[in-house]
């Protein structure tokens, strides 16, 4: 008997410019809810490695490739990394990071139609040290209804309820713009 010819299967995804960020990351047929998409691949160095590779780049610049695995382990898919990398952030996202012993994947948590963007929700950490401004440098392009307008994680109510009333008492201090009659 013989056995019957496999049509040649389309790739789940492709690499190609996106309208939230660069290039991103969009389903070449539907990818149903739980499809472990891809891996997060790179080369795999330590904290202070990382650090020490981006510490040059402009302070307004978010953009970098890398991936906390754990406490002395990260990811940067700058090296030897592979689409996964592209996969854009978005507040309202249609998968979902998923750590499976230090490796990192991506999974669908909804089923995703042809020529959707794949995003997930970065949520990168806020530090203590953090400038004024790291909001804008972080700044979210996603477009989601639900955009909290940040990649970085959301804010504490206590502390988001702080800066809001110190800015509150800035704006207060500051001179009104006056129409011309």
């Amino acid at each position: 008997m013989k056995k019957a010819a496999r049509r040649p299967t389309t790739p789940l995804f492709e690499v190609r410019h996106s309208r939230v960020h660069g290039h991103g990351v969009f389903a070449l047929r539907r990818i149903r809810r739980g499809t472990n998409i891809i891996e997060y691949l790179g080369e795999r160095v330590s904290h202070e490695l990382a650090d020490a590779r981006y510490a040059d780049k402009q302070p307004l610049d978010g953009h970098t490739f890398l991936f906390t695995v754990d406490g002395k382990t990260v990811i940067d898919a700058g090296i030897d990394g592979n689409e996964a990398r592209f996969v854009n952030h978005g507040c309202d996202p249609n998968c979902q990071t998923v750590q499976i012993g230090k490796r990192i994947f991506i999974e669908a948590i909804r089923t995703i139609r042809p020529g959707e963007e794949l995003a997930y929700d970065y949520r990168i950490e806020r530090d203590a040290d953090d400038p004024a401004d790291i909001d804008e440098i972080f700044r979210c392009l996603c477009g989601a209804k639900s955009c909290r307008g940040t990649m970085l994680e959301g804010r504490s109510k206590k502390r988001a309820l702080q800066r809001a009333k110190t800015s509150a008492r800035k704006r207060a201090k500051q001179p009104q713009r006056r129409e011309r009659p």
